[in-house]
């Protein structure tokens, strides 16, 4: 099971393969604010993650995920389960 700061740099790792290069991606980053990631990109981001961690992340528990901490936290208690 990862810890939080591992789920986080598993997430930058895939953003840095989606957003300008020299973006600075940190925990506080907002998803789409900062990074400025469009639909489609979000959503092929996030099945990625699901594949990679092997959970299931639904629309309620993505409404409540703004920066990519908010993303690490979710999926480090879907992990946990």
């Amino acid at each position: 099971m990862a810890d939080f700061q591992e789920i986080v740099e598993h997430i930058i790792g895939h953003l840095r393969k989606v957003v300008p290069p020299g973006t600075e991606i940190a925990a506080e980053s907002r998803i789409v604010g900062d990074l400025g990631l469009d639909s489609l990109v979000v959503m092929n981001f996030v099945m990625a993650l699901e594949d990679d961690f092997d959970v299931s992340l639904t629309m309620d528990s993505l409404a409540k995920v703004e920066t990519v901490g908010d993303l690490a936290r979710t999926l480090e208690a879907l992990t946990k389960r």
